[in-house]
């Protein structure tokens, strides 16, 4: 028969183990790509999502493609906001224009609004 001091002790055991393994798994998760795999955008007409590695692994865009200022600014609100100002196309006029343009001009790709946003 196991006395109150062997269980004891297994059970300290098996908290040291688990404390042990979760450190482990904690410390050893992989980096967070560089690039996003994934974007998902909200907007009235409906989210898009986009995929930002396929379009990179599966077309062999460089950034400069598609992200058509190479200063380090990437995030399209940043410039294409509703501002008013006419010499500046809103961001949904800019993305429609270079994915929506991209697609017909390759001849792949959804151009349809529904193919892009859906209500979910």
């Amino acid at each position: 028969m196991t006395s109150q001091r062997d269980l004891k002790i297994a059970i300290l055991m098996m908290v040291i183990f688990l404390v042990t393994g979760i450190i482990c798994y904690a410390s050893f998760t992989p980096p967070a790509p560089e690039e996003p795999i994934r974007l998902m955008f909200q907007n009235k007409g409906g989210k898009v999502l986009f995929t930002h590695s396929g379009h990179i692994g599966n077309y062999s865009l460089d950034c400069i493609d598609c992200h058509h200022n190479d200063d380090g600014t990437y995030n399209c609100s940043q410039c294409h906001e509703e501002t008013g100002d006419e010499s500046m196309p809103s961001r949904a006029d800019a993305f429609h224009s270079q994915c929506k343009g991209c697609h017909e001009e390759r001849g792949s790709g959804p151009v349809e609004c529904n193919s892009c946003h859906s209500l979910l």
